[in-house]
């Protein structure tokens, strides 16, 4: 999988650092230089790219990770988030990156794996000047990158991005909000694991516990709602519990409470890492089956969830519904045809669970078996046609 390191503009072999110098950076010092081990990161992963961007003007600070290119341009999300730091920052999008180049190997999509994000305060009313900074940072790359909507960013972000590049997707009047066709995939592939764990794949009589209540967790609890699943769900957003309580019968309990709840499915649909070393073992479910990106804090925890002998669908396979509903529009499919694309996530899942039956390993580590076979596959196709 391993692909040679590019520069975009730089003379580094694999990033591309557009700041200020540190006395014009408030959050520097003059002449201060600290390091975020950022080449080794890269290295762990190998990562092909890290880009830097700063903008005073605009207050435009922003990271895009581009993990691989060997399938095709690396699509993946832009995120606007409040980071603690900037190594936070950095490693948030090195680990979602990764997770897009997989997304789409496994989905069979012609596309590699990128992310990128900007630190800050995603409620700010002034969005047009930051927002055409990111633009200009994405254009940077000459189409080696390929941005949509992600966690606080929204379609008509994307209008001020298209501004200034055309290497963005997820625009208005086109395949739009991609939260309906993410969360029909999650449904298919919460469906795929009850064929594996239970004989069938109704839903009727089963509950899960839904954490998270925005776009996706909202379309998903309709679902499974008509589906005969009972929900249990909560939020950081009182708003949206309510919405999904009142149209999915769905009963609420705290932000905290949601992994103590007996069920047979827990569906991450919020941020990464909550299966983690304090939430593993409350868990009291069969299955964990999400959008949520990341879910696991680290590979560790996989293993924790194949010891408590949990169902786990790995998560950048369930969810990689948004990444095919923006690859529809990058390729003018109509909407049915996405929708039927991310219905192959059943068939995905269950071939995942059949491969980690076989070797005898997790079903995330079966999964990246998966996509690397076909990565690989690809790249000793163009090795020989050079």
């Amino acid at each position: 999988m391993k692909a040679p390191a590019k520069s975009s503009a730089s003379s580094s072999p694999a990033v591309s650092i557009r700041e200020p110098s540190a006395a014009a950076d408030p959050g520097h010092k003059p002449g201060e230089r600290r390091s975020l081990d950022l080449f080794s990161r890269l290295a762990e992963h190998e990562h092909e790219q890290v880009s830097h961007y700063y903008d005073p003007s605009s207050g435009y600070r922003g990271i895009i990770a581009i993990h691989s290119t060997v399938l095709g341009p690396a699509l993946g999300g832009t995120r606007f988030w409040n980071y603690s730091s900037e190594e936070d920052a950095l490693i948030d999008a090195l680990r979602l990156a990764r997770g897009m180049t997989y997304k789409a190997a496994v989905a069979g999509l012609n596309l590699g794996g990128g992310k990128s994000v900007i630190i800050g305060d995603n409620r700010t009313t002034r969005r047009e000047a930051l927002f055409r900074a990111h633009g200009r940072h994405v254009e940077s790359l000459k189409g080696r990158y390929v941005t949509a909507e992600d966690v606080g960013t929204s379609t008509s972000d994307m209008e001020f991005i298209k501004a200034e590049t055309d290497h963005v997707t997820g625009l208005i009047g086109k395949s739009g909000d991609p939260s309906p066709v993410t969360a029909y995939g999650v449904y298919r592939g919460i469906k795929a694991c009850a064929r594996y764990r239970y004989g069938s794949d109704s839903l009727a009589g089963k509950s899960v516990a839904l954490q998270g209540c925005g776009s996706v967790g909202y379309h998903l609890a309709r679902l499974l709602a008509a589906d005969g699943a009972a929900i249990t769900c909560t939020d950081i957003d009182p708003q949206r519990v309510k919405r999904v309580v009142e149209e999915s019968r769905a009963k609420p309990v705290g932000t905290d409470e949601i992994y103590d709840v007996p069920a047979n499915v827990f569906a991450p649909c919020a941020l990464g890492a909550v299966i983690n070393d304090q939430t593993v073992d409350r868990l009291r479910v069969e299955i964990v089956a999400g959008a949520a990106n990341n879910q696991l804090a680290e590979d560790r925890h996989g293993e924790l969830l194949e010891q408590r002998q949990i169902t786990y669908a790995p998560d950048y396979v369930i969810n990689g519904g948004g990444l095919i509903n923006v690859n529809a529009e990058l390729h003018g499919w109509a909407p049915e045809r996405a929708r039927s694309k991310a219905g192959e996530i059943y068939d995905t899942l269950l071939r995942v669970f059949e491969i980690a039956r076989e070797e005898g390993v997790p079903s995330y580590r079966a999964a990246d078996r998966l996509a690397e076979q076909r990565i690989a596959a690809i790249a000793k196709v163009r090795r020989n046609f050079v």
